[in-house]
């Protein structure tokens, strides 16, 4: 009596050969084509043999074996990316190959042993094939259930940003819509002054304060749209770092000295501290003076009396920060996690003039010098905004959309 199953395992090798030329071959296999060999076998091998169990005679068929590779292979050619039809393909040739190998061997076997033989090759590959698409069909439906997840989530994102850019130009159009309206009022009222006098407007005290007022109006409709432009060309990447040497003693003396009148004209104190400040950072000199001007025109703007304090240290050989600190009306718990957003104002106060920007694009170009910000504020004590760069900046982060 022939012995199919040691047949088989002895013909093993050969059969996984010319399974895998015969599979290469085969031109409805594309994804076969981008798969090296040892991907190719899979757990084939393991299949033959567990094939010889159920067709011995002398051993118990390995049954359990044939299901758990089975499920395995259908679940590597989901991962694979094989078509549905492409697997169905591989074992349609799997057969041929078995039956081609072991064709002499049948024609010198009894009418039953061949019967038998054929039976049983057909009734594990038949097996094997349903537990493969089993496993198959799962590990698809679990990718397009993650896939959906993902989709679900970004939709999400999408449509939360579509809300908050749709809120961020409904608040652009509202502060616009203040200084244009003061323009448009004032400059109406000098000609109709001119039309009912018939002259020409002489200075008055009453007629230069109207146009202080426009130019006022101009200004601060100016500031609006360049802090509007600022964030915009953030969100898009545009800003690209031009880091130097950058004396930060020098720098920081600089923009207090410039910030000196504003603080005066309220009676503000405001104090430099360099004691413990680098002497020479590497970073982008332009983006540093906008953030700390921020943050201390921010100060000043919320705090009626005391002073605002500037520091600047070192922390260790990769990093120094600068902290704003003031006496001002201080920002509440649950306005802390959103003062860094656009037209978000804080202040208890009604400030004149402020576009709800300032913070935003301090957050932003801290961002893009590879900084960090915090804040600390209690209401009616004050705030601190600090701020911890490194010495020097990476030139390789050098546009807003790397971070």
């Amino acid at each position: 009596m022939q012995d199919f199953s040691q047949l088989l395992l002895d013909k093993s090798d050969t059969i996984l050969k010319d399974w895998i030329a015969a599979i290469r071959a085969d031109d409805q296999i594309e994804t076969a084509n981008e798969l090296p060999y040892k991907s190719l076998q899979d757990s084939i091998p393991r299949v033959i043999q567990a094939m010889a169990t159920v067709l011995s005679q002398s051993q118990d068929s390995d049954l359990k074996t044939l299901v758990e590779v089975s499920l395995e292979h259908g679940v590597l050619r989901a991962e694979q990316g094989y078509e549905a039809g492409e697997i169905a393909r591989e074992y349609r040739i799997l057969r041929h190959v078995i039956f081609s190998t072991i064709e002499a061997s049948l024609q010198t076997s009894s009418a039953l042993e061949v019967i038998r033989a054929f039976r049983l090759i057909d009734t594990v590959i038949d097996e094997a094939i349903a537990r493969c698409f089993k496993s198959y069909t799962e590990q698809r439906l679990a990718e397009l259930q993650q896939l959906q997840s993902q989709l679900t989530l970004n939709n999400q994102e999408l449509t939360r940003l579509v809300r908050a850019n749709r809120e961020n130009l409904s608040h652009l159009a509202h502060e616009l819509k203040t200084p244009l309206t003061s323009i448009i009022g004032y400059a109406d009222l000098f000609l109709r002054l001119q039309r009912k006098d018939k002259v020409e407007v002489k200075d008055s005290y009453a007629n230069i304060e109207h146009i202080e007022r426009v130019l006022s109006g101009g200004r601060h409709l100016l500031h609006l749209i360049n802090d509007a432009l600022e964030i915009s060309r953030y969100e898009a990447g545009q800003m690209q770092l031009q880091p130097a040497t950058v004396e930060i003693r020098e720098l920081a003396s600089d923009l207090v000295a410039m910030m000196q009148p504003a603080a005066q004209a309220k009676e503000l104190k405001l104090i430099l501290d360099l004691a413990s400040a680098p002497e020479k950072v590497v970073t982008d000199s332009l983006r540093l003076q906008q953030i700390v001007t921020n943050l201390i025109s921010n100060a000043i703007r919320y705090t009626p009396d005391g002073k605002i304090l500037v520091k600047c240290w070192t922390l260790d050989r990769e990093r120094w920060a600068i902290a704003v600190a003031d006496t001002g009306v201080g920002i509440a718990p649950e306005a802390q996690q959103r003062v860094f957003e656009p037209y978000f104002q804080a202040g208890t106060i009604a400030i004149p003039n402020s576009t709800g920007l300032g913070l935003a694009i301090v957050s932003r170009l801290v961002k893009l010098l590879q900084g960090k910000i915090e804040l600390a504020s209690e209401v009616g004590v004050g705030s601190t905004f600090t701020v911890t760069f490194p010495l020097k900046v990476k030139t390789n982060s050098h546009s807003a959309s790397d971070n």
